[in-house]
C-alpha cells in the first residue's frame, strides 16, 4: 500500500475530526477522556494545527495555544466537569452569570462552579471551534497530570507548591513570584522565560478584563481535574448537546430573526426602493472614513491630510464619531436575535460632502442622484455567513405584501491567513475553495490589484474557506498554495457567502450582474513560525490594509460605474 503524504494524512485527520464531531452532536453526549474523546484527540494530534504549536509533543505544555484558547473560551471553563452546548434557552430570568470571552463573540452561562452552558447561535462552525478548544485543553491537562504525578509516592514538590499557592488565593510578588514561575515552568516543561511571558500576558487580561483566572490557577485547575478523575473515577469531564441544539442545526433559526429585523428596519426608514449595497466588514472602518473627518471638524480639531493618520487620531473617539454620524444619515441597528451581528445603515444622500476627508474620491453628484444606502454588517462566523446572507437576500413580507430590496452590490472585507506574503498584505479572491468538500465557487471579483495604492502588497487568487482556524495544518496549506490550486489565503466565511449569493441568483432574488467584491487583509501567515494567530493581534500594522480596502470599496460604490472621478 502506498504511504500517504503529510498533507493527505492531515486531510484525513480533518475529515475524521469533522465526522466524529457531527456524530457526537447527534449522539448527544461524550467524555473527552473517554474512547470517543480520545479519537477526537488522536485526529487533532495527527492534524497538528499550527495554531496549537507543540500540542502533539507529550513532553511540554503548549503555552501560546493555551493562551489563544483561554482568550476565546469563557472564564472558569477550566474548572467545569459539565459543559452543555445548547440552543438559545431562556436564561434572562435566572441568576446564572452571563460570560462573554475576551476574543470571541459567544455567550455562555455559568450554571454552577462545575457546570457551564454554551449558547450556540453561529451554527456548526461554532460547535467545531468549541470542540477543538475543549479537546486541546484536555490534551494539555493530561500532560500536566503526568508531570505532576510522576512519582511513586504521589505528586511532585512543584505541584504541591502550586497547590499551596492557588489555595491561599493570593498573588505572589518579587522573589516569591520568580520561584513560583520557576516551579510552574518545571511542571509545564517550558523555560522560565516562556512561562513568565504567558503568565504576564494572561495576568494582564485577568486584571483588566477579568477574562481568565490567571496562569497559576488555570494550570492547577485543569491538572487537578484529571488527578481527581484518575484517583476517584467520578466527576469526569462530560460534554452534552441538548435536543434543542440538534433540532436547530441547519434551520437558520437565528439568521431568520436577524434578517427579518433588519428588513423591517430598512422598510421603516423608507429604503424599500433605494439601491442597497451590502458590506460585510468591521464596525468602524466604513463609519470612520465617511464621518471621521466631520467629527473632528465639529470639535474644532484639524484633520490630518493622511487618511491613516486621521484614523489613528479618532481610534479612541468612537462615541463622538457615531454621535456626529447619527446627524448625517447614520443608523445603528443593534442585533437582538442572538446572532451577534450588528448593522450600520448609512443613507449616503445625507452625508455632508464638505466634511469628507480630502483623500476620499466620491462623486457626490452621483450620490445625490442615486441615493445609495449602505448596509454594513458585522463579521459572521464560518457557516453562519451562509445562513445570514441567504436570509437577507430572500424577499420578505409586510402586511401580506411581498417586498424585494434592490441589492446592487455585496462586498466582503475580512481578515484572513495569507500563504505567499506576510501580515498586513491584501488578498483578492478569484474563487473560493471549500475545504473538505467538492464545492468550489468562481468569483467575478469587482476588485483588482490596480485599485490599491502603493505601500501594501496585493495578491490575487483562490481563497480556501476552511472549517475553522483551529483545524489548520501547514502541509495542507502548503499543498493548496503550491499545487494547481495556487491559493493565496485561507478564511472562514467567503465560500459560504458566495454559496448564498449563487442560490439567490438561481432563485431570481438578485440580479446575476450584481457586483461582488472580496478583499482580505492578512492577520497571520500560518506557514511562517511566529506569524500564526496564536502569536497575537496585528495592532497598528492592521490600520493601513483595513482602511485601504474600506476606502476602495466605498469608491466602487459611490462613483459611476465603480470608478473614482479623476
Amino acid at each position: 500500500m502506498q504511504e500517504l503524504s503529510k498533507s493527505q494524512k492531515a486531510r484525513t485527520a480533518i475529515r475524521t475530526f469533522k465526522t466524529i464531531a457531527d456524530a457526537l452532536t447527534l449522539q448527544g453526549v461524550y467524555t473527552p477522556s473517554g474512547k470517543t474523546g480520545e479519537k477526537l484527540a488522536e485526529a487533532l494530534k495527527m492534524l497538528s494545527p499550527e495554531i496549537y504549536g507543540s500540542m502533539s509533543d507529550p513532553r511540554i505544555v503548549e503555552l501560546k495555544g493555551l493562551e489563544y484558547v483561554i482568550d476565546r473560551m469563557p472564564c472558569g471553563v477550566e474548572g467545569c466537569t459539565r459543559l452543555i452546548l445548547t440552543a438559545q434557552e431562556d436564561f434572562q430570568d435566572t441568576a446564572f452569570s452571563k460570560i462573554v470571552p475576551l476574543k470571541r463573540r459567544r455567550v455562555s452561562y455559568a450554571v454552577s462552579d462545575k457546570e457551564m452552558c454554551f449558547v450556540i447561535t453561529h451554527g456548526l462552525s461554532e460547535i467545531y471551534d468549541i470542540l477543538t478548544h475543549i479537546t486541546f485543553l484536555n490534551i494539555e491537562a493530561h500532560k500536566i497530570y503526568h508531570q505532576a504525578c510522576n512519582r511513586i509516592d504521589g505528586t511532585t514538590p512543584e505541584w504541591r507548591e502550586l497547590e499551596r499557592l492557588v489555595q491561599e488565593g493570593r498573588m505572589p510578588e518579587g522573589g516569591e513570584l520568580d520561584q513560583a514561575i520557576w516551579n510552574l515552568s518545571i511542571i509545564l516543561g517550558r523555560t522560565y522565560k516562556e512561562t513568565r511571558e504567558t503568565y504576564e500576558s494572561l495576568n494582564a487580561n485577568h486584571k483588566q478584563y477579568a477574562s481568565n483566572n490567571g496562569l497559576f490557577k488555570i494550570v492547577y485547575t485543569i491538572g487537578k481535574r484529571v488527578i481527581d478523575e484518575q484517583k476517584e473515577g467520578k466527576d469526569e469531564l462530560t460534554v452534552y448537546f441538548t435536543p434543542s441544539l440538534r433540532e436547530m442545526i441547519g434551520q437558520h433559526t437565528y439568521a431568520t430573526l436577524w434578517a427579518q429585523s433588519l428588513k423591517e428596519r430598512l422598510y421603516e426608514l423608507g429604503f424599500k426602493e433605494r439601491p442597497l449595497h451590502v458590506i460585510s466588514a468591521n464596525m468602524h472602518s466604513i463609519r470612520n472614513i465617511l464621518y471621521g473627518s466631520g467629527a473632528l471638524l465639529a470639535k474644532g480639531i484639524d484633520v490630518p491630510e493622511d487618511l491613516y493618520q486621521m484614523v489613528r487620531l479618532i481610534r479612541s473617539k468612537g462615541k463622538e464619531v457615531s454621535a456626529y454620524a447619527a446627524e448625517h444619515g447614520f443608523v445603528m441597528h443593534k442585533d437582538q436575535s442572538g446572532s451577534n451581528i450588528d448593522v450600520h445603515i448609512v443613507d449616503t444622500a445625507l452625508i455632508d460632502e464638505k466634511t469628507l476627508h480630502p483623500s476620499c474620491t466620491f462623486d457626490m453628484e452621483y450620490v445625490r442622484e442615486h441615493k445609495p444606502v449602505l448596509v454594513v454588517m458585522d463579521y459572521a462566523f464560518g457557516t453562519q455567513a451562509f445562513e445570514v446572507m441567504d436570509e437577507l437576500l430572500c424577499p420578505c413580507y409586510f402586511s401580506d405584501k411581498v417586498v424585494t430590496y434592490q441589492i446592487e452590490s455585496i462586498s466582503v472585507m475580512g481578515k484572513a491567513g495569507i500563504l505567499p506574503g506576510r501580515k498586513g498584505d491584501i488578498m483578492l479572491a478569484t474563487a473560493h475553495v471549500m475545504e473538505g468538500t467538492p464545492h468550489n465557487y468562481i468569483v467575478q471579483n469587482d476588485l483588482n490589484p490596480a485599485d490599491f495604492e502603493n505601500g501594501v502588497d496585493v495578491y490575487s487568487g483562490p481563497m480556501v474557506t476552511v472549517l475553522g482556524t483551529s483545524l489548520q495544518n501547514r502541509d495542507v496549506l502548503e499543498r493548496f498554495h503550491t499545487s494547481n490550486w495556487k491559493a493565496v489565503g485561507l478564511e472562514m466565511e467567503g465560500g459560504h457567502y458566495q454559496r448564498a449569493i449563487n442560490a439567490a441568483i438561481i432563485q431570481g432574488h438578485i440580479n446575476p450582474e450584481m457586483k461582488t467584491r472580496y478583499a482580505y487583509y492578512a492577520s497571520d501567515n500560518p506557514l511562517v513560525s511566529g506569524q500564526t494567530l496564536a502569536s497575537g493581534p496585528m495592532g497598528e500594522e492592521g490600520i493601513v490594509p483595513t482602511y485601504m480596502i474600506s476606502r476602495v470599496i466605498l469608491e466602487k460604490i459611490l462613483n459611476p460605474e465603480g470608478r473614482p472621478k479623476k
